[in-house]
Protein backbone atom coordinates (compact mmCIF):
# COMPACT_ATOMS: atom_id res chain seq x y z
CA UNK A 1 0.00 0.00 0.00
CA UNK A 2 1.08 3.57 -0.63
CA UNK A 3 -0.17 6.81 0.85
CA UNK A 4 -1.74 9.56 -1.24
CA UNK A 5 -2.97 12.99 -0.22
CA UNK A 6 -6.25 14.14 -1.74
CA UNK A 7 -6.22 17.95 -1.73
CA UNK A 8 -9.79 19.18 -2.12
CA UNK A 9 -10.36 22.49 -3.90
CA UNK A 10 -13.71 24.20 -4.30
CA UNK A 11 -15.36 27.61 -4.40
CA UNK A 12 -15.74 29.09 -0.94
CA UNK A 13 -19.07 30.80 -1.58
CA UNK A 14 -20.63 27.63 -0.15
CA UNK A 15 -19.84 29.04 3.30
CA UNK A 16 -22.03 32.07 2.56
CA UNK A 17 -25.18 30.06 1.91
CA UNK A 18 -24.79 26.84 3.93
CA UNK A 19 -27.41 26.22 6.59
CA UNK A 20 -27.50 23.40 9.13
CA UNK A 21 -29.11 21.02 6.65
CA UNK A 22 -26.55 21.90 3.96
CA UNK A 23 -23.69 21.20 6.34
CA UNK A 24 -25.30 17.90 7.41
CA UNK A 25 -25.77 16.90 3.76
CA UNK A 26 -22.11 17.70 2.99
CA UNK A 27 -20.92 15.67 6.01
CA UNK A 28 -23.06 12.74 4.85
CA UNK A 29 -21.34 12.86 1.45
CA UNK A 30 -17.94 12.67 3.14
CA UNK A 31 -19.07 9.77 5.34
CA UNK A 32 -20.25 7.95 2.20
CA UNK A 33 -16.89 8.67 0.55
CA UNK A 34 -14.98 7.23 3.53
CA UNK A 35 -17.17 4.11 3.43
CA UNK A 36 -16.45 3.74 -0.32
CA UNK A 37 -12.71 3.98 0.36
CA UNK A 38 -12.96 1.17 2.92
CA UNK A 39 -15.15 -0.92 0.59
CA UNK A 40 -12.46 -0.59 -2.11
CA UNK A 41 -9.87 -2.14 0.21
CA UNK A 42 -8.12 1.15 0.93
CA UNK A 43 -8.25 3.24 4.09
CA UNK A 44 -8.49 6.84 5.20
CA UNK A 45 -5.53 7.39 7.53
CA UNK A 46 -5.97 11.12 8.09
CA UNK A 47 -7.62 14.30 6.95
CA UNK A 48 -9.14 17.55 8.05
CA UNK A 49 -11.50 20.26 6.85
CA UNK A 50 -9.91 23.70 6.73
CA UNK A 51 -11.31 27.11 7.65
CA UNK A 52 -11.85 29.64 4.84
CA UNK A 53 -8.79 30.91 2.99
CA UNK A 54 -9.50 34.39 4.40
CA UNK A 55 -8.29 33.05 7.78
CA UNK A 56 -4.91 32.04 6.32
CA UNK A 57 -1.56 33.68 6.87
CA UNK A 58 1.32 33.25 4.46
CA UNK A 59 4.97 33.31 5.49
CA UNK A 60 7.36 34.09 2.65
CA UNK A 61 11.03 33.55 3.31
CA UNK A 62 13.49 35.80 1.56
CA UNK A 63 17.04 37.04 1.78
CA UNK A 64 16.07 39.73 4.28
CA UNK A 65 14.04 37.38 6.49
CA UNK A 66 10.43 36.28 6.63
CA UNK A 67 7.46 38.36 5.54
CA UNK A 68 4.09 37.43 7.06
CA UNK A 69 0.95 38.50 5.17
CA UNK A 70 -2.74 37.90 5.75
CA UNK A 71 -4.52 35.64 3.32
CA UNK A 72 -3.70 32.61 1.20
CA UNK A 73 -0.57 32.10 -0.88
CA UNK A 74 -2.44 32.75 -4.13
CA UNK A 75 -5.73 34.44 -5.03
CA UNK A 76 -7.91 31.94 -6.87
CA UNK A 77 -11.60 31.22 -7.40
CA UNK A 78 -11.18 27.86 -5.75
CA UNK A 79 -9.41 27.36 -2.45
CA UNK A 80 -7.97 24.41 -0.59
CA UNK A 81 -10.81 23.37 1.69
CA UNK A 82 -9.48 20.18 3.20
CA UNK A 83 -7.54 17.01 2.63
CA UNK A 84 -7.59 13.27 3.10
CA UNK A 85 -4.62 10.95 3.48
CA UNK A 86 -5.51 7.67 1.81
CA UNK A 87 -3.65 4.37 1.97
CA UNK A 88 -4.32 2.74 -1.42
CA UNK A 89 -2.76 -0.15 -3.35
CA UNK A 90 -1.46 2.09 -6.15
CA UNK A 91 -1.99 5.34 -8.03
CA UNK A 92 -4.69 3.90 -10.28
CA UNK A 93 -6.73 2.88 -7.24
CA UNK A 94 -6.17 6.30 -5.65
CA UNK A 95 -7.37 8.05 -8.81
CA UNK A 96 -10.50 5.91 -8.94
CA UNK A 97 -11.22 6.84 -5.33
CA UNK A 98 -10.59 10.53 -6.04
CA UNK A 99 -13.42 10.39 -8.58
CA UNK A 100 -15.75 9.56 -5.66
CA UNK A 101 -14.50 12.37 -3.42
CA UNK A 102 -17.19 15.02 -2.79
CA UNK A 103 -15.15 18.06 -3.83
CA UNK A 104 -15.16 20.15 -6.98
CA UNK A 105 -11.52 19.36 -7.75
CA UNK A 106 -9.22 16.83 -6.15
CA UNK A 107 -5.45 16.95 -6.55
CA UNK A 108 -3.90 13.55 -5.83
CA UNK A 109 -0.27 13.43 -4.71
CA UNK A 110 1.81 10.50 -3.52
CA UNK A 111 3.26 10.96 -0.05
CA UNK A 112 7.05 10.93 -0.21
CA UNK A 113 8.56 7.91 1.47
CA UNK A 114 11.48 9.28 3.49
CA UNK A 115 14.00 7.20 5.39
CA UNK A 116 13.48 7.28 9.15
CA UNK A 117 15.93 9.08 11.40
Amino acid sequence: MARYVFLMYDAEDWYDTADEQGVADEMRLHEEFMAAVEAAGASVVGGEALERSSTASTVRRGESGALVTDGPFADTKEALGGFYVIDAPDLDAALRLAELCPAGNVEVRPVMDLPEG
